[in-house]
Order: C-alpha cells, then sequence, then structure tokens
C-alpha cells in the first residue's frame, strides 16, 4: 500500500505524513516544484516537470489496488479509482465508484456555467477548517485500514 499525495494546493500534507509514519507507509508527494522536502524516510518527494496534468499522470500511472490517493483534482480521481485506488480530498470526502460519474457531470456543468458568463466574479469557495482537517484525518485513517484488508 502507497499513499500518493496531489501535492500543488494541498493543505494536509503534514497530516498526511504523520498518518503515513504511524502505519509505516511509503508516501509520494507529486508536485510541479516549489515544496520544501520532507526528511521522512517514508515521504519521497517527486518533481514533476511543469505542464497540464504532468503531476496528476504520475500518480494516475502508478496508483492501484490497495493505495490511496489525496486529490481535489477530479478527473484524476476517476483515473485512480479506475485502477482500484481508494481516492480522499483533502476535507475527508471520499471519491468512489458510486459518486464519481456525479461529481465529473458537476465539474462540466461548472465549467459550461463559468463560460457562459465570461463576467462572472466567481468566489473564493469556502475557507479550509479545523473540521476539514480532522475530517481528513479520520477519513484516511480510515480508508488506509480499508486498503489492508
Amino acid at each position: 500500500m502507497v499513499l500518493y499525495i496531489d501535492a500543488d494546493a494541498c493543505p494536509v500534507k503534514e497530516e498526511a505524513e504523520r498518518v503515513t509514519t504511524r502505519h509505516k507507509l511509503k508516501m509520494f508527494v507529486v508536485s510541479n516544484g516549489g515544496l520544501r522536502p520532507s526528511r521522512n524516510p517514508y515521504v519521497e518527494n517527486v518533481i514533476v516537470d511543469a505542464g497540464a496534468d504532468v503531476a496528476d499522470m504520475w500518480i494516475a500511472d502508478r496508483c492501484g489496488k490497495g493505495d490511496v490517493v489525496v486529490t481535489a483534482d477530479i478527473p484524476l480521481a476517476a483515473k485512480c479509482i479506475a485502477t482500484g485506488a481508494r481516492v480522499l480530498r483533502h476535507n475527508g470526502e471520499a471519491f468512489s465508484e458510486a459518486n464519481i460519474g456525479q461529481q465529473l457531470a458537476m465539474r462540466d456543468l461548472m465549467a459550461d456555467l463559468r463560460a457562459a458568463n465570461p463576467l462572472g466574479t466567481g468566489g473564493s469557495g469556502k475557507g479550509f477548517t479545523k473540521t476539514d482537517r480532522s475530517r481528513f484525518l479520520e477519513a484516511l485513517e480510515r480508508e488506509i485500514r480499508a486498503a489492508a484488508r
């Protein structure tokens, strides 16, 4: 079992590192750069070339059944689920075979709505809270235990 972190803009890298260290699991932190490398022997920082979806493809090409992936990227989540990996958002919500189709459809709908309103100001979204962080830690623990079965 391996944990893959889609690290660009991921607010729970440190929490994931603590959990994987406790379970003695390998963790890949994948990004386009700009992250401080960890000295933890269970953590490997992977710097990929710049470009659209390069980090996503690195993760999708390697993850599989029994692995856990942390990402907010819905297309990446769909690819990882197809390989049998378990996938979490950084707020602890799980992507699954049961909900990924709806998630992809909603993502596409929202993209169409944003494109139809070029003057829309958009929103900053809701902030990442302590509750989200706590929910992530519980969900990661649950997914690691489930993947180990």
